[in-house]
């Protein structure tokens, strides 16, 4: 932490226009550029120009590596093909991996030895990012004084930038390694530092106070603004009041989550206190959300898909009106490089390391009549559920998320007739589509985040389709489910509410289901506290799948460590009777089975990931994680 907390970062130089997508690093700018501190944050357009780097400091995780991963949770395995990301290193117990001393390029974007904010998908990581961007985020503070020629909306823009910026790095820090020293000053770039350890409630506090004052000073809309209309119509990423208490709202539900209450109380319940405040800021955002008074609101089941990818559609950035907060990306086709080609078995894509759904996980998605299938194996009278046609009458997003046995893979014309048989995904025991190596290990195979023609075939990831896929990092479904569960524990009852928003914890994911499809919450999980937190957590994991948040989700839950959650497992059954072409979800099959791929050995310590030793070594009060 030493070199990234105490780097002297050089930010006066004056840019001439205001792009996402052209951040340099100051020191890289002709000398004749250089200019005085009074004038670099004078006015708004060198104070902004200042400002941009920070968005170059959010970290694309999606594109990240030709490759990449980030679903670390139980929900995700690889093909056998390579054992270098970091999700092999997970599932071995050894969160050392994140960092790149240990793994090199495998932990992708958590930890790189050459970041940099140029523009580039290989140089930039959370780790070192968060560091450089709180130091950026204090001296622009620092210098608000300067701002001498501006109006107080300029000035206003400006500070609550800043302010989120400097909240939303550390949060994004304590995610992963808790309390932490919680940096509001620009630290000497000489001299000891002594910062201790916050406990997490004293960083989230300190945190929602950066939150706050950003929420109160920034626009819902940049276009409505003076400022904006500089940049009109090139404001969808910048950051705005929505934003902000999108993330005041998270960093208080994650505080008040059972595992960031015992790290700072001892108690491993949810903190009541903690989750009402969380579901006030998502109430407050929700309220003005539903009242048309911002630009966001949920995509129509037709166009889920456009929440991470886009296609010819000219390289358009993904999100459509439900992504909140994403980042810059280097260039559209990077996604094309690997992530395009990282879920469709070799057979019919490129490239061997394939990521896969694990069956587990599969499982949480339930009937289309708002039921769980309590065992995937056995039949369920309850729920309608058959073991014979596991794919029948399932939630839809089943069919928008997942291939399973028999799906029409390749739409076009396979010019090879002994490859004819690979049209249909053969996921059955033994089929083509279940190489170890290059295929799918469980069953299954993704496609949430590519079209279906993503093959060689059909060849959708070619640059003749602009196929751009960005998963953002938050989305409007998620802020619904977050105030569910914050209004539920925070009122204990699924009719909790905060008393500024209309609705309750059950209307709030009932939204959801309805808009794709699913039959409401059940009446028979309304009764208890449990069992509607069980029912949410299962929508949670059901909606946001493979977005990258259920480790977080399983650690601040204290279930990681848990029986389920810690095994890995694969579908097998044979095809039976008559193979129907026409609709997958009508074959029969015989002999469904799991069998566990992955057994996770986990202890206490695993809740946290550990701290590089080079910084914890640096004086006695920064201290590392229990049991590292």
């Amino acid at each position: 932490m030493k070199k990234h907390i105490k780097t002297i970062v050089s930010c006066l130089i004056v840019w001439g226009c205001i792009s996402l997508s052209a951040c340099e690093k100051y020191l890289d700018k002709d000398e004749q550029t250089n200019i005085s501190e009074k004038e670099a944050f004078k006015n708004f357009v060198n104070f902004q120009g200042f400002t941009e780097e920070l968005y170059n400091c959010i970290v694309n995780f999606t594109n990240n590596y030709w490759t990449n991963s980030w679903n670390w949770g139980e929900d995700e395995i690889t093909s056998t093909a390579g054992n270098y990301h970091y999700i092999h290193k997970i599932d071995d117990g050894n969160f050392w991996g994140w960092q790149s001393q240990f793994d090199g390029w495998g932990s992708g974007w958590m930890d790189k030895s050459n970041f940099s904010t140029v523009n580039g998908r290989f140089n930039k990581d959370l780790w070192n990012a968060a560091w450089y961007g709180i130091r950026k985020a204090n001296i622009g503070l620092a210098n608000m004084d300067l701002m001498t020629d501006a109006t107080t909306e300029e000035k206003n823009i400006i500070r609550g930038q800043l302010l989120f910026f400097r909240a939303w790095f550390h949060h994004r820090l304590m995610e992963y390694f808790g309390g932490l020293p919680y940096i509001d000053y620009v630290l000497p770039s000489a001299g000891e530092i002594r910062l201790p350890r916050l406990k997490y409630h004293e960083c989230a506090d300190k945190a929602a106070a950066d939150f706050r004052a950003a929420a109160d000073l920034l626009p819902i809309n940049w276009d409505n603004t003076e400022p904006g209309r500089r940049t009109l119509g090139k404001n969808q990423l910048r950051i705005n009041k929505i934003m902000a208490l999108a993330y005041l709202g998270k960093n208080y539900l994650w505080a008040g989550s059972p595992l960031m209450n015992y790290e700072s109380t001892g108690s491993k319940t949810y903190n009541v206190e903690y989750c009402k405040k969380a579901a006030a800021a998502f109430g407050e955002l929700l309220k003005l959300v539903e009242g048309g008074s911002t630009q966001y609101s949920l995509v129509s089941f037709a166009d889920y898909y456009k929440n991470f990818y886009t296609t010819g559609e000219g390289w358009a950035l993904p999100g459509s009106t439900e992504a909140i907060f994403r980042g810059p990306f280097n260039s559209a086709n990077d996604s094309n490089w690997g992530t395009s080609k990282q879920y469709t078995p070799v057979i019919v894509s490129e490239g061997d390391l394939k990521f896969v759904p694990t069956s587990n996980y599969v499982s949480y998605y339930g009937m289309k009549n708002g039921l769980p299938i309590p065992d995937i194996t056995k039949p369920d009278a309850a729920s309608g559920y058959d073991p014979t046609y596991p794919w029948k009458n399932r939630d839809p997003r089943f069919y928008n998320d997942i291939v399973f046995d028999g799906v029409k893979f390749v739409q076009g014309a396979i010019p090879n007739v002994d490859e004819q048989p690979n049209r249909y995904a053969n996921l059955y025991t033994g089929g083509s589509y279940r190489n170890v190596s290059t295929g799918s290990r469980t069953g299954y195979v993704l496609r949430k985040f590519i079209p279906i023609t993503a093959n060689k075939y059909d060849n959708a990831y070619s640059w003749g389709y602009s196929l751009h896929i960005y998963v953002p990092y938050m989305r409007l479904a998620d802020v619904y489910l977050m105030y569910a569960e914050a209004a539920l524990m925070g009122y204990n009852s699924p009719q909790g509410k905060d008393p500024n928003f209309s609705k309750t914890a059950v209307e709030s994911v009932n939204i959801i289901r309805n808009r794709a499809g699913v039959d409401p919450v059940n009446t028979k999980f309304l009764g208890s506290v449990d069992n509607f937190l069980s029912e949410l957590r299962r929508e949670r994991a059901v909606e946001l799948a493979f977005e990258g948040h259920r480790f977080n989700d399983l650690r601040r839950w204290l279930l990681l460590t848990e029986h389920p959650y810690t095994i890995k497992t694969s579908l097998e059954f044979d095809r039976s009777g008559t193979f129907n072409t026409t609709d997958p979800t009508e074959n029969r099959v015989a002999n469904l089975r799991e069998v566990v791929i992955v057994q996770r050995n986990y202890t206490n310590k695993h809740y946290w990931l550990p701290l590089k030793n080079v910084d914890v070594n640096m004086y006695a009060e920064f201290s590392q994680n229990p049991g590292w």
